[in-house]
């Protein structure tokens, strides 16, 4: 898929979306980790460790192509997208702590997400002609993180424009995930049905687990309501637009990048119908 679409639209996509990121970034998010260790220490461990493990069961289990398979992976190892943070503030989740997570998780993922997408690589012994080196990756995350620190500087010292311009971005940010998403099933369209059949399937079960998985496991360890849904959007709404950044840019695959593109449509209506369900019990607990 070498068009304008990917060699120019792609990177100005993930630009404005880690742009956006940062706009809503401050050093005192990094900090926070501190105040509420518990909480992200959980949600990271599910993030890093429990979902690219469930992730792997799944293409194990309904026996995905190779290079679906790959992307499955590459999708499960993509940090938090910055569409979680509106989603807990939708549905009432600690949005700090979504900040928070989207800031740590995008850094530790430099080391994390190549780690594990090499190891789907050469589980399903595709070195040979799909390769993620290291030192690309790095490559990719200082552009992909320039933005970012672009944003927490037009914060720092423009606040009121960095709220105002909040809105637009992530608007003008879904708009462009949508044209790319679009552009990559067409581009894929011969072979569409077949992936829709096979990464749909995939990519929807994934979702689900990860929404589930998010909310309930910190539950589990007695985190209080609103940052499990805080971690629960955290965890199931993936940054689709670097995993087919990774994908199409530095893996030469549009192959690889159908299960980002199909879940990033999934992922909108998941979250919305799952966080209304978690935010109802909140209410009905309240006025018990």
């Amino acid at each position: 898929m070498d068009s304008a679409l990917t060699t120019i639209g792609l990177p100005i996509a993930l630009g404005i979306i880690m742009f956006g990121l940062g706009l809503s970034l401050t050093v005192d998010d990094f900090r926070r980790v501190r105040q509420h260790p518990k909480a992200v220490i959980v949600a990271l461990a599910c993030q890093l460790i429990l979902l690219p493990a469930i992730c792997f069961g799944l293409v194990l289990l309904l026996d995905l192509p190779p290079l679906l398979g790959i992307g499955m992976m590459l999708l499960a190892a993509s940090p938090g997208g910055t569409t979680a943070n509106l989603f807990s503030h939708l549905f009432r989740g600690d949005v700090a702590l979504n900040v928070t997570l989207t800031a740590v998780n995008s850094i530790i993922a430099i080391f994390t997400l190549p780690i594990v997408t090499n190891l789907a690589i050469t589980y399903f012994d595709r070195e040979d002609d799909v390769n993620l080196p290291f030192s690309k990756v790095v490559e990719v995350f200082v552009i992909v993180l320039a933005p970012v620190v672009l944003g927490m500087l037009v914060r720092s010292r423009k606040p009121e424009f960095a709220e105002r311009m909040e809105k637009p971005v992530r608007i003008g940010s879904a708009v462009i995930l949508a044209v790319l998403v679009i552009g990559i099933l067409l581009d894929q369209k011969d072979n569409l049905g077949d992936y829709l059949a096979d990464a749909g399937i995939a990519t929807a079960l994934f979702c689900a687990i990860s929404l589930v998985v998010g909310y309930y496991v910190p539950k589990a360890f007695g985190i209080i309501e609103k940052r499990a849904i805080a971690s629960s959007m955290e965890i199931g709404v993936h940054n689709g637009t670097l995993a087919i950044f990774i994908a199409v840019e530095v893996l030469d695959s549009t192959e690889i990048s159908i299960p980002a593109a199909v879940y990033s449509i999934i992922m909108f209506a998941f979250a919305a119908v799952w966080g209304s369900f978690v935010s109802r019990k909140v209410s009905s607990r309240a006025t018990a």
